[in-house]
């Protein structure tokens, strides 16, 4: 989970674009306060909480993971 405030997160997302390049997804997926609360309820945030900026991140990185690997 990313969070762009701070230094750590910031430098390991650098690192890691760095050593794996063009293999890093660009859809990053950021710390909500949405994530612990579907632990405490047990599902997942697509479902929990539909419309929150976590599940729309979940679903880009759906698209791109698809995208770059078709179903054959």
């Amino acid at each position: 989970m990313y969070d762009s405030r701070t230094v750590h997160s910031r430098e390991v997302l650098a690192r890691v674009t760095e050593a794996f390049g063009e293999h890093v997804f660009h859809t990053v997926i950021g710390r909500t306060v949405r994530f612990p609360e579907t632990t405490v309820a047990g599902e997942p945030i697509t479902t929990y909480a539909s419309n929150s900026v976590g599940a729309a991140a979940y679903r880009q990185l759906a698209r791109e993971v698809l995208a770059r690997c078709p179903v054959e």
